[in-house]
């Protein structure tokens, strides 16, 4: 089984987040499996896909843009980032794309 996110047909959005990490855990590990979770329950969430190694990349796909929104305004989610601020991160990018297509190919 893949971990790829299975999306629906295009369009639809993507929120790529990518990270350079301090030194400083704090129960890094448990928030990040919080937010997945979290997010998982969210109207408009349709999948998930996260790598690292030094740096770590994190993309989320969303049915709307509004979607995106409602999930950036998440209480939870809302102390998760400022602690990502103060804690976890030494920098971070947000960037939010428009999927306008989406093929791939998997071996059964």
């Amino acid at each position: 089984m893949s971990d790829i996110a299975k999306t629906p047909k295009a369009p639809h959005y993507a929120v790529i987040f990518t990270t350079e990490r301090t030194d400083v855990d704090n129960g890094y590990g448990e928030m990040a499996e919080e937010m997945v979770k979290l997010a998982s329950a969210q109207p408009g969430f349709l999948g998930v896909e996260s790598a690292r190694e030094g740096l770590g990349i994190t993309i989320s796909y969303w049915e709307s843009l509004e979607a995106i929104q409602q999930w950036k305004q998440n209480e939870r989610h809302l102390v998760a980032r400022q602690q990502g601020r103060t804690d976890w991160y030494r920098a971070y990018k947000t960037r939010i794309c428009k999927v306008e297509r989406d093929y791939g190919f998997e071996k059964e």
